[in-house]
């Protein structure tokens, strides 16, 4: 009896347990779309603020342009600004960010430049403080889906690192959102911009559906078409006093959006890991549902046997 009882306790248990999980992959498919409708919001800024910029990059040559954030100088240190999240459950997510930013490091220490990390999410921070790497800022805690105002003020805080010297360039390492089972680490060269990195491309946007009862993401090419300026217009400032406006607003934009992506990637990652969690729990159960019928057959067979013995006995 002993016996049957641990096994309920451990059914019971299970079946919390799934629960749990459950309702966390649920939590992180309501917070990707949050997600999902912040890209979509931010998109018309980012669009004009994109064709601006290509208009300006047509109208001036900017190897001519003597601006501190095209200008190209002997990089010495490289700032490593790595986005993870603050808590795990959530697969490889952080692992997989980890490593590719250790692997960086490792390559620039073989160059002979130095480096520094800026890191988000305590994930990140807790790993390379324990290893005793350089780090120049952290922030953790933020809100699950970042805001404007939360990458406003870290992309203020990398550009008083570049203006200032302390570093030579900053690179974005973040993790790109594929789909709720597949993300893909990436570097991104964010300081000093380059000519070829202002131009507009195409862009995708994620939205997730439901189909059959069962979640799935599909992506959107949204084309960019930046129209050149007219030649005779006439600014009333100075058009490289303009791009020296806009260019912190394009880095800014250039940050919330790999933000974005991190966050997404990180709720698709907890979506398919409770998920995956919650299929394991259903399957553990039906093992112990199957050992617990097993354990009271024998169990009630025994105690069959054991009356029979007895009746024989008093026969």
């Amino acid at each position: 009896m002993s016996n049957l009882k641990a096994i309920r306790d451990r059914i019971d248990s299970v079946k919390n347990t799934k629960k749990i999980t459950e309702a966390m992959r649920l939590v992180a498919a309501a917070k990707v779309r949050r997600a999902q409708e912040q890209v979509t919001a931010t998109r018309p800024f980012a669009d004009t603020l994109a064709q601006v910029l290509y208009g300006l990059q047509n109208r001036l040559r900017f190897e001519d342009v003597d601006l501190p954030l095209l200008k190209q100088r002997e990089v010495k240190t490289v700032a490593l600004f790595v986005v993870t999240g603050d808590r795990g459950l959530c697969g490889g997510y952080n692992t997989n960010v980890i490593k590719k930013a250790e692997q960086r490091a490792a390559e620039l220490k073989a160059q002979g430049i130095n480096y520094t990390f800026v890191t988000i999410g305590r994930k990140a921070g807790q790993y390379f403080k324990r290893r005793n790497e350089p780090i120049a800022q952290q922030y953790f805690g933020l809100e699950q889906i970042p805001t404007a105002n939360e990458s406003g003020a870290m992309a203020d805080d990398l550009l008083s690192l570049f203006f200032t010297g302390t570093v030579d360039r900053v690179e974005l390492i973040y993790t790109r959102f594929v789909s709720l089972i597949s993300s893909s680490p990436v570097i991104q060269t964010l300081l000093p911009l380059t000519p070829q990195g202002l131009e507009v491309q195409d862009d995708e946007i994620f939205r997730l559906t439901v189909r059959g009862g069962s979640f799935q993401v599909e992506r959107e090419t949204v084309s960019n078409t930046a129209s050149t300026l007219p030649r005779d217009m006439i600014f009333e400032q100075d058009p490289v006093q303009i791009l020296d406006s806009l260019l912190p607003l394009y880095i800014n934009n250039q940050l919330l959006r790999a933000l974005q992506e991190s966050a997404a990637s990180e709720l698709a990652a907890r979506m398919t890991a409770m998920s995956n969690a919650s299929e394991n729990a259903k399957e553990l159960m039906k093992t112990l549902t199957l050992s617990y019928n097993k354990a009271r057959q024998a169990s009630i067979t025994q105690q069959i046997l054991e009356v029979v013995s007895g009746a024989n006995a008093l026969g």
